[in-house]
C-alpha cells in the first residue's frame, strides 16, 4: 500500500457493501471524514451536508467513512447508518463501510493512505482535504466545524487549483 500514489487508486466498499472505485472522484477535491452516530460532533453531518451542496457543483464531495473506533461512538449496522444520516440530517454524499482508521493490521487502505503523513485521527469527525490528484493537502481535528472559515477557504483553494 505504501506505493499508492493517490486516493483515488483506491476501491472501497460502500456502506451498502458495493466496491466503488475511488477513481469516481478523480478530478474532484474530496473532504474525508470518519463520522460517528452517537458522538458529541455528530451534528456536524449537517454542516458537511451544506458543504456537499455549497461546493459540490463544482467539483467537490464528502465522503463519509464510519468507524466505531472511538467511544464505540458508531455501533450501527451499515443499514441503520444510512437510515440516521439520511432521516436525522438529510445526508446525500457517499457513505462507506465502516472501517478502521487507525494505524495495525486492521486498518483500511484509505486510511492507511490518509494517515501515511503522520496526521491521524484521535477521535471521530477528523477531516482530510483530498485534492483533484487524489493528494492529502490538510488535515483537521474533530473540533473544526464544517463552517470554519480556514477550512472553506482551503476547500475554495484546491478547488480553483489544478
Amino acid at each position: 500500500m505504501a506505493d499508492t500514489a493517490s486516493l483515488y487508486d483506491l476501491t472501497v466498499p460502500s456502506l451498502a457493501g458495493q466496491p466503488v472505485p475511488m477513481s469516481t472522484f478523480a478530478g474532484k477535491v474530496t473532504l474525508c471524514v470518519n463520522v460517528a452516530s452517537d458522538c458529541g460532533y455528530t451534528p456536524q453531518y449537517k454542516g458537511l451536508q451544506k458543504l456537499q451542496e455549497t461546493y459540490g457543483p463544482r467539483g467537490f464531495a464528502v465522503l463519509g467513512f464510519p468507524s466505531n473506533e472511538f467511544g464505540a461512538q458508531e455501533p450501527g449496522s451499515a443499514a441503520q447508518i444510512q437510515s440516521f444520516c439520511e432521516t436525522k440530517f438529510g445526508v446525500t454524499f457517499p457513505m462507506f463501510e465502516k472501517l478502521a482508521t487507525q494505524p495495525g493490521p486492521s486498518q483500511s487502505a484509505v486510511y492507511e493512505f490518509l494517515t501515511a503523513g503522520g496526521d491521524v485521527p484521535d477521535w471521530n469527525f477528523c477531516k482530510y482535504l483530498v485534492d483533484k490528484s487524489g493528494k492529502v493537502v490538510a488535515f483537521y481535528k474533530s473540533a473544526v466545524s464544517p463552517k470554519d472559515p480556514a477550512l472553506n477557504s482551503a476547500i475554495e483553494a484546491a478547488l480553483a487549483g489544478g
